[in-house]
């Protein structure tokens, strides 16, 4: 954590437990948006993965998502059997599989986000103009949290 600044004591606890808090209650709602009932959330999470970092292996998978390896070969097999991702041959290493997102999986994840924006812009809509501003800005500080 940064060093403290000239607030009171406890004012960087607090903050902390103020984000925790508030991250967490968001993202349950937010999961709460989707379009494919089916899916669980980690299933969600590894089509999203493979949407943002492209085609990778199982064991990439397993490390991007800090899950163990044989629990992500099960979810790429649920997910494979549902049509939404497909393995193919590894190009350098032939006991390995790369797994690729199927065009359904890219609209599923495309409809998905679509809904999840505009309850998140409802939201947003209630804010202040002012609030609005300090969320804006702070977007790309959550999203660097977010990777770190």
């Amino acid at each position: 954590m940064p060093e403290p600044t000239a607030g009171a004591p406890g004012d960087d606890d607090a903050a902390v437990n103020s984000l925790r808090t508030a991250v967490m209650r968001l993202s349950r709602r937010l999961r709460h948006q989707r379009v494919d009932e089916s899916l669980s959330p980690t299933e969600m999470s590894v089509l999203g993965t493979l949407a943002r970092c492209g085609s990778a292996t199982p064991s990439e998978l397993a490390r991007k998502e800090h899950v163990q390896p044989p629990s992500m070969t099960r979810i790429v097999a649920m997910l494979e059997a549902k049509g939404l991702v497909r393995l193919g041959p590894h190009p350098d290493d032939r006991r390995q599989k790369v797994v690729t997102q199927t065009e359904r999986a890219e609209s599923m994840l495309a409809a998905s986000r679509t809904k999840r924006n505009a309850w998140l812009a409802e939201l947003a809509g209630q804010l202040d103009d002012d609030e609005w501003a300090k969320l804006r800005d702070a977007a790309p500080v959550l999203e660097k949290l977010a990777h770190l």
